[in-house]
């Protein structure tokens, strides 16, 4: 992902940042990506069918600590789970280092301590998803709202350690009472509607892998076929969602960062993180289209969800940066070194 760009309309001023240094937020951005490689990674895992790699145990992988002789399954499965186990060290270390290195009550804590609960849950979730049996072929009815919980909860995560990098790279230090929010009803339904379109993605990926096509025309008449399965026939919501969706994101992009409301351009630095947002939205179409035309294959899958991370890292900062505006502040206490 490029941070550079999620970093854009916060760079323009003379003043110190607020965030307790270089290093503080690279570990940050790298928190971040760290996390989009575990979710591309478990993407991987649903569209191998590998999720029963490790049978029903969990945290144990068929009763092991470490699997011996593995099949392929296995060690998918068993890799996501130490991919995710490094993600609650990372964040444990996040939330400690951005404790020691921000003031008290600067949002970045608060976002932390969020990504830290989050990545708990998290854990519980995957958890119940192999307790339960809602792994590899699984029809079950339990699986598409367990699913949606699910990458509800992972794009919360992300959200939530995407806007702790954010406010640790912000000049003024954003410290909770003295900031002023602004567009919160647009910005608000923007981030759902965003959330919307990953979820029925995520559940047209789920009906692609357990009902497999074997032709786009045959996809496409199963689609609207009222003897298809139900989650094949829920496969058009994705799209359907997405072209609304997308259209107010870009209507939203628009007026909060191109058009104030007395018709004057606002700074440009915002605009560069917005035509960022807009070529994520255009390459996400781009890749939905594909992904239907060669009909789901993992590589597409695994390609289509990192894009759909980035542009939802992307999308969560330009959020803050046009919903939440602080004092600049000059005395020393705005920074613990």
């Amino acid at each position: 992902m490029a941070t550079g760009a999620v970093q854009a309309g916060v760079t323009s001023g003379t003043g110190e940042r607020a965030g307790g240094g270089v290093g503080l937020r690279r570990f940050a951005w790298a928190a971040v990506v760290y996390n989009v490689l575990v979710i591309v990674w478990g993407a991987v895992v649903r569209a191998t069918g590998s999720g029963a790699g490790c049978g029903d145990h969990w945290p144990l992988c068929n009763g092991q600590v470490v699997p011996l002789n593995p099949r392929v399954a296995t060690v998918i499965e068993f890799t996501h789970r130490m991919m995710s186990g490094g993600t609650l060290v990372l964040i444990v270390a996040l939330v400690v280092w951005v404790f020691r290195g921000t003031v008290e009550r600067h949002l970045a804590r608060a976002f932390a301590i969020a990504g830290l609960l989050l990545t708990l849950n998290e854990a519980v979730l995957g958890a119940l998803l192999v307790k339960l049996g809602l792994t590899a072929t699984s029809t079950s009815p339990l699986r598409p709202p367990m699913l949606a919980l699910h990458l509800s909860n992972t794009l919360l995560l992300l959200g939530s350690l995407a806007l702790t990098a954010h406010f640790l790279g912000r000049r003024a230090a954003v410290v909770r009472g003295t900031v002023r929010f602004e567009h919160k009803l647009p910005a608000v339904m923007g981030l759902v509607a965003a959330m919307v379109i990953g979820v029925t993605g995520s559940l047209a990926a789920l009906g692609d892998t357990l009902f497999p096509s074997t032709s786009l025309r045959s996809a496409l008449a199963a689609d609207f076929s009222s003897s298809a399965e139900w989650l094949v026939r829920l496969r058009i919501l994705h799209p359907a969602s997405a072209l609304v969706a997308g259209a107010f994101i870009l209507w939203l992009l628009w007026r909060a960062v191109f058009v104030t409301r007395d018709g004057e351009h606002p700074d440009g630095s915002n605009r560069g993180l917005g035509l960022w947002l807009a070529g994520l939205l255009g390459f996400q179409f781009l890749l939905g289209g594909l992904d239907v035309l060669l009909r789901a294959p993992v590589w597409m899958q695994v390609l289509h969800l990192a894009g759909a991370d980035a542009f939802w890292c992307v999308l969560v900062v330009l959020t803050a940066v046009v919903t939440v505006n602080a004092m600049e502040r000059s005395h020393p206490s705005a920074l613990v070194e």
